[in-house]
């Protein structure tokens, strides 16, 4: 398989571009993802399993909590590239600065008020 397909599928949806905006300011759990981008749990994993699966993001499980973050130095120079140009390409829309107020009010919440609504 050509190694630019998983990347180019997964930089070629909204959703994900914005949730690598949202990781731009460090690691999140999902279910603050979940919060901020406003989709179905499920919507959020796949969506998050994509970027994981192309090398745009790490993830890691810590108890029951699942964090994400940008895939760090260790990762290909392509996939850094790539980062640092989806980032600069979102600085300035209007959407992703709403993301950015939900993610700074979301980090001040305790994980399990955040996550209480997914759980039944």
């Amino acid at each position: 398989m050509n190694p630019a397909l998983p990347l180019t599928r997964a930089l070629a949806d909204e959703t994900r571009l914005r949730a690598l905006a949202c990781l731009a300011g460090g690691e999140l759990c999902l279910c603050q993802l979940i919060d901020v981008l406003g989709l179905a749990p499920s919507t959020v994993s796949k969506h998050l399993s994509v970027l994981h699966q192309a090398g745009l993001v790490e993830r890691r499980k810590e108890g029951r909590w699942h964090f994400y973050r940008l895939a760090g130095s260790g990762a290909p120079p392509r996939v850094l590239e790539l980062l640092a140009w989806v980032t600069e390409a979102q600085k300035d829309d209007p959407g992703a600065a709403r993301d950015a107020e939900r993610v700074a009010a979301v980090r001040k919440c305790d994980l399990e008020e955040v996550s209480a609504c997914y759980r039944s």
